[in-house]
């Protein structure tokens, strides 16, 4: 039985939603035509947080977008004053506008500078325009990292690095003075894939040819008359005059006469939302949206993804007869192998229990991989970094950086490796084989992690281990993901598992719950 206060929360909640829904639907039932308009002033964050609007972040925005799509709406406004953020990002974005242009609702986007991700969201506007001094910043993409080897051997560093996987780079940057062959050859399979997927996505939202869009790239296009020349931009428009400039478009372009009237897009998606087929008065049936940003660690903590608090989250859900299914958002490199098993145990056991579906955003390597793993279904961008099956460890010798300092270090020691770990010398022989010894074994596990998910063998899964990362496109294809696609997609595949149908209305809820500090973060970000 709920609280009386979790009660009065509902109940005041459920009118706050029925009074902001009760104005955007006499909105939406006026005669003029309605525009959503939605202004976006920072790139959406993958963990929702309070805003003036409800919940901002991209999910919000993806399922305010779907909604208002199917709305009584004329069309989209689109306001971009900041860079969309990631290609994942970018990649769920252009798919939620491509929507609208499904439905034959026309998109109109004034941007003030534009890079190649902001670029492949706004290609697919009817209009895009501005102002005469907006700049586009298409340089193209690159990948590259620090190697510090001689900064090390200048100071009389001795990185000692184990690794388990011909392409686990990670300790190259101590090792090397610049990359490895193994190393560029996974970049440059992510860069294809990227690239790739950025030129088609402008080119086909533009009309051009690839070939036209990859020459603005290379010609490093930056001034929006230039733009304007080649077709990656409609017109030049100031703000002060994109209201007259959109009133002059907007009928011709949804086909509708009247002065367009615009709404916010989150006041158009909350009058726009089906209306509840179940008792208002019961609890209704919840799917938890998780977000696994960060690092993995071991223990407690407030930043990235500790394996204690998370594990005591996932069986709460695991417990909760109205969460019906869990979708899995992550967004990270990996971390503590100790930590990437011990949460994989626990949504295994959660996957008992009720559907769990995994989404890759920007990245799940190594130890994010380890978790997705754990999922009935993953899903992944064409551009999400995927993979990363190895493992490293090791540390620093700094036996030397200490003599040059005139630092003198001592101790004494039972057990004949009770000094392996000590940065006051290298490795002995038998301790690097030792290390070695521990490697292996994670990797076989690791391995065998994923041969389980993935309902395959080990030797299937070995060959395109080895450390490697992999664009979401080719991950797909190598049998690491099941489907492209991003937090609706897995959303929708999770209802589709829990067996709750389309009409039936599914409460999303999000996990880790913003703490109050957050909130105020996020509001002073705003007012900054």
């Amino acid at each position: 039985m709920a609280a009386p206060l979790d009660t009065a929360r509902r109940v005041v909640g459920g009118l706050s939603r029925w009074a902001r829904g009760g104005i955007a639907r006499r909105a939406l039932r006026s005669d003029a035509p309605v525009w959503a308009h939605w202004e976006l002033d920072a790139p959406p964050a993958e963990l929702p947080l309070p805003g003036p609007h409800g919940l901002e972040g991209l999910l919000p925005v993806l399922r305010e977008l779907e909604i208002a799509a199917d709305a009584d709406t004329a069309g989209l406004r689109l306001e971009l004053r900041a860079p969309v953020g990631g290609l994942a990002c970018a990649e769920a974005l252009r798919r939620a506008l491509d929507a609208w242009r499904d439905r034959g609702k026309p998109i109109v986007v004034w941007a003030e500078m534009l890079d190649l991700a902001s670029l492949y969201v706004a290609a697919v506007a009817d209009r895009l325009w501005m102002p005469e001094t907006g700049r586009l910043s298409l340089y193209g993409l690159r990948a590259e990292g620090f190697y510090l080897k001689d900064a090390l051997d200048r100071w009389d560093v001795n990185p000692e690095v184990v690794r388990i996987g011909t392409h686990k780079s990670a300790g190259e940057m101590f090792t090397r003075r610049d990359m490895s062959d193994a190393q560029r050859e996974q970049l440059d399979g992510l860069l294809d894939v990227s690239f790739d997927t950025l030129t088609h996505g402008i080119a086909s939202g533009r009309d051009l040819d690839p070939a036209a869009v990859r020459g603005a790239i290379d010609a490093a296009v930056s001034g929006a008359r230039d733009a304007r020349e080649l077709g990656l931009i409609d017109d030049l428009v100031y703000r002060d005059a994109w209201d007259a400039s959109f009133e002059a478009e907007a009928p011709r372009l949804a086909r509708s006469a009247g002065r367009p009237v615009f709404q916010p897009l989150a006041r158009v998606a909350a009058g726009g939302a089906a209306p509840p087929a179940r008792d208002a008065w019961r609890e209704p049936l919840r799917l938890a949206y998780l977000v696994a940003e960060g690092s993995l660690g071991r223990g407690e903590g407030a930043r990235g993804i500790a394996s204690e608090t998370w594990e005591a989250r996932l069986a709460g859900l695991a417990a909760d007869p109205q969460v019906r299914a869990v979708v899995l958002r992550i967004d990270s490199p990996g971390g503590d192998a100790l930590a990437s098993d011990l949460l994989w145990r626990a949504l295994r056991a959660l996957r008992r229990e009720k559907p769990l579906v995994a989404s890759i955003g920007g990245v799940a390597a190594s130890g994010g991989y380890y978790l997705a793993c754990a999922a009935d279904q993953i899903f992944a961008e064409r551009t999400s970094v995927t993979g990363s099956i190895g493992v490293i460890g090791g540390k620093l010798d700094l036996s030397g950086l200490y003599e040059r300092l005139g630092i003198g270090r001592d101790g004494v020691e039972r057990g004949a490796r009770a000094g392996m770990l000590s940065e006051t010398r290298g490795f002995r022989d038998d301790e690097r084989e030792a290390v070695a010894a521990e490697m292996q074994e994670l990797y076989r596990i690791f391995l065998e992690r994923v041969a389980e998910g993935r309902g395959t063998t080990v030797d299937a899964i070995a060959p395109i281990a080895e450390g490697r990362v992999y664009a979401g496109a080719d991950a797909l294809k190598l049998g690491l993901v099941d489907r492209l696609g991003g937090p609706l997609e897995a959303i929708a595949e999770a209802r589709r598992l829990a067996g709750v149908h389309a009409g039936e209305p599914l409460a999303i809820e999000v996990h880790p719950k913003p703490t109050p500090w957050a909130s105020l973060a996020a509001w002073s970000r705003r007012i900054v």
